[in-house]
């Protein structure tokens, strides 16, 4: 399980989320909620592209901030590689 850093800002009628310190991974809802499942979905999504493309998944970074966020919090990624990728 690796910890990584997740922001929310709400903005209009949505919220917008993003993995502060896994790059690309962002992911919008139209609530905190929506936008927290979303996000999740959204990191698996981008740590089974790294590795399919056979790049290393970004390291968690205590320092990881966003100063504007209306929310900052842990994300967890739990991955299940598909058998396929082991022995």
């Amino acid at each position: 399980m690796l910890p990584y850093h997740a922001a929310y800002k709400h903005e209009d009628s949505i919220v917008l989320g993003e993995v502060i310190d896994f790059p690309g991974t962002v992911s919008f809802g139209h609530s905190l909620d929506d936008a927290r499942i979303n996000l999740a979905g959204a990191l698996r999504d981008m740590a089974e592209t790294n590795l399919f493309q056979g790049e290393s998944l970004p390291l968690p970074n205590d320092l990881a901030d966003d100063p504007d966020a209306d929310v900052d919090e842990p994300i967890y990624l739990v991955e299940k590689l598909p058998s396929r990728w082991y022995a």
